[in-house]
């Protein structure tokens, strides 16, 4: 399989040699960080209500004074998919004062 050259790319390129097969669906999870832990919450919240089959977790960060918000879509983790989903989180992420940290498979 070829992949762009970006680290999407990169990161799907090692799951594929890792064995992982990128043909089926698989639960992704897409990383927020947020400075408060009410903007973290505020974000979850609204994506209960448009995105309600969204896994949502939100926890303190290894970094201090800093929030995360997980959210796990399950989907078939295309290039594409991927750069699209990671598109409308940013813009969601942003209206709460937060910004996209990376994604990553649940193995």
């Amino acid at each position: 399989m070829d992949f762009p050259n970006d680290e999407t790319g990169q990161v799907l390129a090692e799951m594929h040699q890792a064995g992982i097969d990128l043909s089926k669906s698989h639960d992704v999870v897409f990383f927020h960080l947020f400075e408060q832990e009410s903007q973290a919450h505020a974000m979850a919240e609204h994506l209960k209500q448009i995105m309600p089959n969204v896994a949502l977790t939100v926890h303190p960060d290894e970094t201090p004074n800093v929030w995360d918000l997980d959210c796990t879509v399950n989907m078939m983790p295309t290039y594409q998919a991927i750069i699209d989903k990671e598109a409308e989180f940013e813009q969601i992420a942003a209206k709460f004062s937060g910004y996209n940290d990376g994604w990553g498979i649940e193995a």
